[in-house]
C-alpha cells in the first residue's frame, strides 16, 4: 500500500499544483468566472478577500502549496482536506453547467463538474487515509479501554489487599499475646 500512496498522491495533486501555479501567475483568466462565487463567499467568510483577483491568487497559492505537500507526502491528510475545501468554490465558479444555454457547452461543463466531484471524493478518501496506522479515533478508544482495564485491575487489587489485611488482623487477634 505504501507504493500505491507514493504514486497516487502526486497523481492526485498534480492538477492542483499546475492550476494553482497558473492562477497565481495569471489570475485575470479566471476572475470573470470566479466573481459571483467569490463575492458570495467573501460576504460569508471574513478571511476571503473581496478583491476577486486577490481571492483567485490566494486560492491558487493555497492549491499550489497544499498540492505540493500532498505530492511529497507531507501532512497528506491535512493537505487533501485543504484541497477539498478549495475545490468546492472552484467547481461552483468554473463549471456552472446549469447556467449554460448551449447544449454542447452544458454537456461539457457537466463533465467537468462531475470530474471535480470525483476528484473531491478522492481528496476526501486521501484526507481519511492513515497510511496503514490506526486512526486517532481508534487510538483514543483503545487507550480509553486500556485505562478502564487498568483502573478495574487496580480496584480489584486494592480490594484483594484490603481483604488480605483484614484476614491478617483477624489471624493476629487469634495469636495469644498479640
Amino acid at each position: 500500500m505504501a507504493v500505491l500512496r507514493t504514486f497516487a498522491r502526486p497523481m492526485l495533486a498534480s492538477i492542483y499544483v499546475l492550476q494553482g501555479y497558473d492562477a497565481v501567475l495569471r489570475p485575470d483568466r479566471v476572475v470573470p468566472v470566479a466573481e459571483p462565487v467569490v463575492r458570495r463567499i467573501a460576504g460569508l467568510v471574513p478571511i476571503v478577500p473581496a478583491d476577486i483577483r486577490t481571492a483567485v491568487r490566494l486560492n491558487g497559492g493555497v492549491q499550489l502549496v497544499a498540492g505540493t505537500l500532498l505530492a511529497l507526502g507531507r501532512v497528506p491528510r491535512l493537505s487533501a482536506l485543504v484541497l477539498a475545501a478549495t475545490l468546492v468554490p472552484t467547481t461552483l465558479a468554473g463549471h456552472r453547467f446549469w447556467d449554460a444555454e448551449d447544449k454542447q457547452e452544458r454537456a461539457g461543463q457537466r463533465v467537468h463538474f462531475l470530474k471535480n466531484v470525483s476528484m473531491l471524493g478522492g481528496l476526501l478518501i486521501a484526507s481519511a487515509d492513515t497510511g496503514g496506522k490506526p486512526s486517532l479515533a481508534w487510538r483514543s478508544r483503545h487507550r480509553a479501554h486500556a485505562l478502564r482495564h487498568d483502573v478495574g485491575l487496580a480496584r480489584r487489587t486494592a480490594k484483594a489487599g484490603a481483604a488480605s489485611t483484614a484476614v491478617a488482623h483477624r489471624l493476629g487477634d487469634l495469636v495469644p499475646g498479640h
